[in-house]
């Protein structure tokens, strides 16, 4: 664009752009604004407004009547990330969200500002996971809320904290969280959340702020290094207003031994007169409702637990035949002397029949737990389960039932999400497929016999064949030792001499084993077009190239596909890498059908991802279809096809090697595009699939 275009065009190009004929959309204050703006930036709004609107139309409107006034004040880089943060909220929640970020860009500038001198959750988790597994007591998670608080198994921090300037700071105020709501679990504050589920929440907020200035008090005890920071990060938080307010409390709790129910009793009688100061920015909140629903769940869970696991050490511990002892049992040595102060929840000796046992790590782990829940150990826990006397349902994590995944908003509930790639927009829809492997149930036991029947000839030739490259040696030319002269070397080194040259040494042949480093995935379509002979086609095929690869010793996976919408992007293990061919796989490749729609990129991400994590020196995809890429969601066209191209690159760029065998006809229209001219194969003929798809494996890979 050589010049700025006017008012006038560019009002024309607008509506264009973003279909502007509903009545009530007005683009001449947008022109307007572009008018004043020289001819790069108006190419630059233009473009990504066309990106935008591919998204959405209303979002490609806010952003052309806004952009035009900042763009002079902006980096563009800032620009970009504001409206590729619209797109992906969009995906992720739908429009109103998305269109409330495009209509707040100063919002969007100033967390940008606050992400850059403040510390991201996401970006440290991993370590300050570190700082937890080294915290004792109950193992604790990391889990993302706007509000700091625990509810007794994981810690709830804000995903973002910019309270203070500096990075390494707001660091450090994430650890001084995370040690505050460490102590909760770990001194017994939750214990008295039951008690406090009637109370208002100013007497909640009030028994708050005294019990976090008493683990204030044992964080001083247990992590002094720690607590020096903490004292300098009060200085740069807390006015002198603040740091007033909270004195009289500290000066209360300073020199006391209280516990958490003399705190309780405290603030029963300081709640009629006295309100709590502001929470403290490490103090988090307390929310008793949730945290009482969390603890009763595990308490039952645990209380079940450990007189399963009383009753297997029973079990191991005393042979069948031996009577029981008058007042045997179950007991408890608590540790001598007893230290409430210790910073290690060590769980008291236990003893059966009087001598003490060893302690499973998984047993320890659970009286820890009921110590921290309860305080004690009660007499009833001791009592070992009888036979058939519970539901290892009931303590055991629940398993989400795959079948039922697809009802609705479970969707994204335990599965692996993918990116997809929108060629309109330029970037990345982010975890934009829901992806699970869905087991096959195993198909007809007679499938591989009528097969080798139906091929017996072919099968023969297969196996003579695939043993031949197994035993194959390959010629090492230019050897500095050998077998025999390399003729082409031994003329070049007399080249080499007549010029006055050195002579090279390498003058001979020599025969080694061929030694085979291969791992390969064969990536089957199961979508609804492959219904009938095509169906039939792949299954033989596999069979017969399963029993080819069984003498070459190659490893090999083969991997179902199919999709319905982006919701629902299923992968069929037929066979795993690490899984030797039996009879299960016989029938799981029989049981390969037609089920719905060929989304292409979400297998092909998912499969890469498997083979990277291969030790081979050579990775292959192989891609079994009948079509090009499809979806009932607009996954077709250009879309499915870019999207899936761009799989293939990084599919690719990871050190794998796609190849492609089809039998659409006009597959010369689009895969070319896809794979290159030399990485796919079309079969003309779907009887002619089975005695393809072996042949083409072996040229693969020789």
């Amino acid at each position: 664009m050589s010049a700025p275009l006017c008012a006038a065009d560019l009002e024309s190009l607008l509506d264009t752009l973003l279909e502007t004929e509903y009545s009530y959309r007005n683009v001449v204050p947008a022109a307007e604004a572009l008018a004043q703006l020289n001819a790069a930036d108006q190419g630059y709004i233009l473009e990504w407004t066309e990106r935008v609107a591919s998204t959405h139309i209303e979002l490609g409107y806010q952003y052309a009547t806004q952009v035009a006034a900042v763009i002079a004040q902006v980096e563009r880089s800032l620009l970009e990330g504001w409206v590729l943060h619209a797109m992906d909220l969009y995906d992720r929640e739908g429009l109103r969200p998305a269109k409330l970020v495009m209509e707040d860009l100063d919002h969007f500038l100033h967390h940008h500002h606050a992400c850059r001198c403040g510390a991201i959750l996401e970006q440290h988790e991993g370590v300050l996971e570190r700082f937890i597994c080294g915290l004792s007591g109950r193992r604790l998670r990391i889990g993302s809320d706007q509000q700091a608080w625990s509810d007794s198994e994981t810690l709830f921090l804000p995903p973002l904290i910019a309270e203070l300037e500096t990075p390494r700071d707001n660091f450090l105020l994430y650890k001084a969280t995370i040690a505050q709501l460490w102590a909760q679990t770990r001194y017994g504050t939750f214990r008295m959340v039951s008690q406090l589920l009637p109370q208002s929440a100013e007497f909640i907020a009030l028994f708050h702020a005294l019990e976090s200035l008493r683990l204030e008090r044992r964080i001083a005890q247990e992590m002094p290094g720690l607590w020096r920071e903490i004292e300098r990060l009060a200085q740069q938080l807390l006015s002198a207003e603040q740091q007033q307010a909270w004195q009289p409390l500290r000066r209360h709790l300073a020199t006391s031994g209280a516990e958490s129910h003399h705190i309780l009793a405290l603030t029963q009688r300081l709640a009629p007169h006295h309100t709590a100061p502001p929470p403290l920015p490490w103090h988090g909140v307390l929310q008793p409702e949730p945290t009482a629903a969390r603890m009763a769940a595990r308490i039952e869970r645990e209380r079940l637990l450990l007189k399963v696991r009383l009753h297997q050490l029973q079990q191991e511990s005393e042979p069948q035949a031996t009577p029981r002892k008058q007042g045997g049992g179950f007991t408890l040595r608590p540790p001598t002397p007893p230290d409430p102060e210790a910073a290690t929840l060590e769980p008291p000796e236990l003893l059966l029949d009087g001598r003490p046992l060893p302690l499973p790590d998984e047993v320890r782990e659970t009286l820890s737990s009921i110590l921290l829940d309860l305080g004690e150990i009660p007499d009833h826990y001791l009592e070992p389960a009888g036979p058939g006397s519970y539901d290892p349902r009931l303590f055991g994590e629940e398993e989400p039932d795959s079948s039922s995944a697809w009802s609705g908003t479970y969707h994204e509930q335990g599965a692996l999400l993918y990116p997809e790639w929108d060629y309109r927009r330029k970037s990345y829809r982010k975890g934009w497929c829901a992806v699970r492997e869905v087991e096959l149930e195993p198909g007809d036991a007679d499938f591989r016999a009528l097969t080798l029947t139906k091929y017996h000839g072919l099968v023969k030739q297969l196996r003579r064949t695939f043993e031949a490259m197994r035993d194959a040696e390959r010629r090492l030319k230019r050897q500095s030792h050998g077998d025999e002269i390399d003729l082409d070397a031994l003329v070049a080194a007399l080249a080499d001499a007549r010029d006055g040259r050195e002579m090279s040494d390498r003058m001979f042949t020599r025969n080694q084993r061929y030694e085979r480093n291969i791992a390969v995935i064969f990536m089957v379509d199961m979508s609804g077009s492959t219904r009938g002979w095509i169906n039939q086609a792949e299954r033989e095929s596999l069979i017969l190239l399963c029993e080819a690869l069984e003498r070459l010793g190659d490893r090999y996976a083969i991997y179902g596909f199919s999709s319905i919408t982006r919701k629902r992007c299923e992968l069929y293990p037929v066979k795993r890498l690490h899984e030797p061919y039996s009879e299960l796989i016989q029938r799981r490749i029989a049981a390969i059908d037609a089920r719905d729609y060929t989304r292409m990129g979400f297998a092909i991400r998912h499969l890469t991802h498997l083979l990277t994590a291969v030790d081979a020196r050579t990775r292959i995809l192989i891609t079994l279809s009948d079509g090009k890429p499809d979806d009932y969601d607009n996954y077709r066209g250009d879309y499915g096809i870019e999207d899936t191209r761009r799989a293939l690159i990084e599919s690719r760029r990871a050190g794998i090697h796609p190849y492609c065998i089809t039998i659409d006809h006009e597959a010369r229209d689009y895969l070319s595009h896809l794979y290159g001219p030399a990485a796919w194969t079309l079969v003309d003929q779907v009887a002619a699939l089975p005695l393809k798809v072996s042949d083409i494996y072996r040229r693969l890979t020789w």
